[in-house]
């Protein structure tokens, strides 16, 4: 094991279960497991299947559209 991914284990450990699961579970992937990282329910994946159609097509939001928002919630 490289020294590396070594610090990467330590500073895993020190985070909450439900995070070291997740870190394991892209770890674990990488490396060519087949587990998902993300479990995306049905209307997630039909929300994102949208999307990449809506990206597809070059429907973008304007700069006027995005500054409103952040306008709303200040950020």
């Amino acid at each position: 094991m490289t020294k590396l991914l070594m610090q990467a284990f330590e500073k895993v450990q020190t985070l909450p279960p439900e995070m070291q699961d997740q870190a394991a579970r892209m770890l674990l992937r990488y490396a060519g497991e087949d587990e998902p990282v993300i479990e995306l329910t049905a209307e997630e994946r039909s929300d994102l299947v949208e999307a990449q159609a809506e990206a597809a097509r070059g429907e973008f939001a304007t700069d006027a559209e995005v500054q409103a928002v952040f306008s709303k919630y200040r950020l």
